[in-house]
């Protein structure tokens, strides 16, 4: 299971996320901030759980190259 989470309220609009996950991150025509997609937000927290561990690697990447490192993935 792997977790992923987004605080979009800091987000830049670097769209490095996007470039490393795109299966998991869009940035918003609207705001030009990163959007996780399937997420549900909760107290400012965009989150969601994907089975799937093969997008891990793609969304570790996607964090850590985020420059104000607003996204965190966990592998439970």
């Amino acid at each position: 299971m792997i977790i992923i989470t987004l605080q979009r309220e800091k987000c830049i609009g670097c769209n490095y996320c996007a470039e490393f996950d795109p299966e998991n991150f869009r940035m918003s025509k609207k705001d030009g901030k990163s959007v996780l997609l399937r997420s549900q937000e909760k107290k400012g927290f965009h989150t969601i759980k994907i089975p799937d561990e093969t997008i891990y690697e793609s969304a570790d990447k996607a964090a850590k190259a985020c420059p104000v490192k607003i996204i965190s993935v966990k592998k439970i």
